[in-house]
């Protein structure tokens, strides 16, 4: 990688089909955990797109 060049895997846009993906698995009841295994993103930030969609997502017991 050139120098002044920077590589930046985080804050990347939500794509739609990982908008669905995440109401889908939320739907069902899934932690948030899974979730973000599932889409392959941060716990925190699946939970930051839950919470401006108005999702719940259940809490680990």
């Amino acid at each position: 990688m050139a120098t002044g060049e920077k590589f930046e895997r985080h804050r990347q846009p939500w794509r739609q089909d990982e908008i669905q993906k995440l109401h889908l698995l939320a739907g069902k009841g899934q932690s948030l955990r899974a979730i973000a295994k599932a889409l392959t993103r941060s716990e925190e930030s699946v939970k930051d797109r839950a919470k401006a969609d108005r999702l719940t997502i259940a809490k680990m017991r």
